[in-house]
This record gives C-alpha cells, structure tokens and sequence, in this order.
C-alpha cells in the first residue's frame, strides 16, 4: 500500500467513526437564549449523549417542541405528582423542591397549563433555570421521552467568543 493509500485509507476511517459518534452517540446543540442562565448562556455549546433511556430529576437535557430545540432541567419524572404553589415554589408529591442552584422562583404560567400534574409512562416535566418568562413545562406542558434528544454531558462556553 501507497503512503497516499494509506492516509486515505486512515482518513476515511476517521471520517466514519466520527460520523458514527456524532450521528448516533453524541449530538450538539447551541443555547439559543438565557433560558437556563446562568448555568448556561445563550450561544454555549452543549454536547449531549443520545442512548440515554431513562432520566432522572435534575438532568439537563436538550428537546424539542412545537419544531423548536429547548435545553432545560428534569423537574419531575414519569409518576410524579406535579404543582406549583401561590407563592411561586415548586411541589413535586407534595413536597416543596429545595433547588439550591435556581436562583429565581417559579411562577405559574396562568392560561397554559392545569394544575397538579400528574406524569403518566414516558413523560416528564422540564423546566428552564431562568424561571421566570421562560419557555419550558409550565408553557407548553409535559414533554414525551419521544422528544428528548439526550441528557447533556459537556458545557462549551461561546458567549463571551
């Protein structure tokens, strides 16, 4: 074999693991907004793994809705109960959440979504960390695991780029 043949030959196979990987394993998604600011900003890279099959409370992950691709937080899981008081705080099965790391309340959006909510198989309730006039659970209500792309593992930061 050629030193040609054999750089094209590598090359190529380089070329398909990483079509492999990020086809199928590993997916990007670019922040849109201040959404879950500040823990994510607006035009911070996120990586996030796709074969997840299940999540759980506080996993970030990236989804779609309504043809539109949202990062948010797991709040509740399929089964939970969940609620969201008159003084802005979060009740998942009756509990109030401690959410040390949301540094806002969280308003209930009048008109979109009744309340308690009570997840069937499969869904779940995400919402965004900048809580208030996000578009996450409370506007547009529960996401299926259907329209969950993965749980995010790694941050970029592009927002001060």
């Amino acid at each position: 074999m050629t030193p040609i043949q054999s750089l094209l030959l590598n090359l190529l196979i380089v070329i398909t693991v990483l079509w492999l990987l990020f086809g199928f394993v590993i997916g990007v998604a670019i922040a849109p907004n201040d959404d879950m600011s500040p823990n994510i900003k607006s035009k911070d890279l996120l990586l996030y793994y796709r074969l997840d099959e299940s999540y759980h409370a506080q996993d970030t992950v990236v989804f779609s809705k309504n043809n539109t691709t949202y990062i948010g937080r797991v709040v509740a899981v399929p089964g939970d109960s969940v609620d969201i008081s008159d003084d802005d705080q979060l009740i998942i099965n009756g509990h109030i959440v401690s959410e040390p790391e949301i540094r806002n309340s969280t308003p209930r959006y009048e008109g979109f979504v009744n309340y308690p909510v009570l997840l069937g198989n499969n869904e779940y309730f995400i919402l965004a960390d900048a809580r208030g006039g996000a578009e996450d659970s409370r506007y547009f209500g529960i996401v299926e695991r259907s329209e969950i792309y993965g749980k995010s593992f790694a941050l970029i930061r592009r927002h001060s780029i």
